[in-house]
């Protein structure tokens, strides 16, 4: 089980450095920040862009994974987000990973004066924009022309560190999500069932995360790719519970998920306020655990 953590953009740099390199520190494989505007529960509080501040983490440290938990179209587009990622990746010596997801329809459709899409038009948004990113990563030369993006004879030199391109997590719970994921995830991400942020046991949601897992698979089948090739990353502290609430239950929530097929395990870096509300220092006992099935 390879572990992870969530670090919230919300702190001047001076401060949010040591949660960074502590993490580094602490043994996580990989940490992440989200990609957002503004975010539900701290729209009025500070918060900072996610490139810089993963390009200021990749500066600080030297083995860690990094990656946006997750970039979306609603305020994204794929040409100038792709130069970013490329940079990060050179900057980072390729521990760049692109965690994106569809985007939920709040403020960060609207922000720069756009609106919210129903459901299914925001499916087709991000089809388009995953499969464009992947594109522009893995050629020299890019062109397209969809219905929410185009691309005129883009040049992308020279290119990612990571070869083809660097990773996708992509965030995925319905059927035409796991048909995206299929095509084009290294990573798979859930967090339990979307836009529902009452959190649960997570000993109470396994069989929805096995049932995900399964459609993963057959997601994977339909095309005729290794479902083994797909990692499964689960973000646990909104809509997950309880994995953080002493040492033993996050040794017992790492060996539960791994023994439903799930590679990776992230939490959030305790808050001292609502959310992730917890105490810091759960992260120095747990770290002898981080890497172990528990």
């Amino acid at each position: 089980m390879r572990h992870g953590l969530l670090i919230l953009p919300d702190r001047r740099w001076s401060e949010a450095r040591h949660h960074w390199v502590r993490a580094e520190e602490l043994g996580f494989e990989h940490a992440w920040t989200y990609d957002h505007l503004m975010w539900r529960w701290l729209r009025d509080k500070p918060w900072f862009g996610s490139v810089p501040t993963l390009t200021a983490a990749a500066a600080a440290t030297s083995r860690i994974r990094l990656g946006t938990m997750v970039a979306s179209p609603s305020f994204r587009h794929p040409v100038t987000f792709s130069k970013e990622l490329m940079a990060l990746d050179d900057i980072s010596d390729g521990r760049v990973i692109c965690g994106m997801g569809a985007g939920v329809g709040a403020y960060d459709d609207t922000a720069m004066g756009g609106r919210s899409l129903p459901p299914r038009d925001r499916a087709d948004r991000f089809a388009e924009f995953v499969e464009l990113t992947d594109r522009l990563l893995r050629s020299v030369e890019t062109s397209y022309d969809g219905a929410h993006f185009t691309a005129n004879e883009v040049q992308m030199r020279p290119g990612c560190v990571q070869r083809p391109r660097l990773p996708f997590a992509v965030a995925a719970t319905g059927p035409r999500g796991m048909r995206l994921a299929a095509r084009h995830a290294d990573i798979w991400v859930t967090a339990g069932t979307a836009g529902d942020f009452q959190a649960q046991p997570y000993d109470k949601l396994l069989p929805l995360f096995r049932k995900q897992s399964e459609a993963l698979d057959e997601a994977c089948a339909a095309i005729g790719r290794d479902p083994a090739e797909v990692r499964r990353l689960v973000v646990t502290g909104a809509m997950v519970g309880g994995v953080l609430e002493s040492v033993d239950s996050f040794v017992d929530a790492s060996g539960a998920f791994a023994d439903i097929g799930f590679t990776d395990l992230v939490i959030h870096q305790p808050r001292e306020e609502f959310p992730y509300e917890g105490d810091p220092a759960i992260l120095d006992r747990i770290a002898p655990h981080i890497g172990a099935h528990g």
